[in-house]
């Protein structure tokens, strides 16, 4: 595979993984913090942290 390729792949995949934690946060209502700034720079490692954190999670 080309490296522009690979990068417009992975430019596409984080924005759409972005939209899909942005989306998702205004129809449930979710505050989206800094979720969708980290899953663009990060990609799936945001959005496991958008869906595994827990704010009020204590221990």
């Amino acid at each position: 595979m080309e490296l522009v390729t690979f990068l417009v792949a992975t430019v596409a995949a984080h924005v759409g993984f972005t939209a899909c934690v942005t989306v998702h946060g205004y129809v449930t209502g979710r505050e989206l913090g800094r979720w969708p700034l980290l899953t663009l720079a990060f990609g799936l490692a945001g959005v496991a942290g958008y869906l595994f954190y827990d704010p009020d999670d204590s221990s």
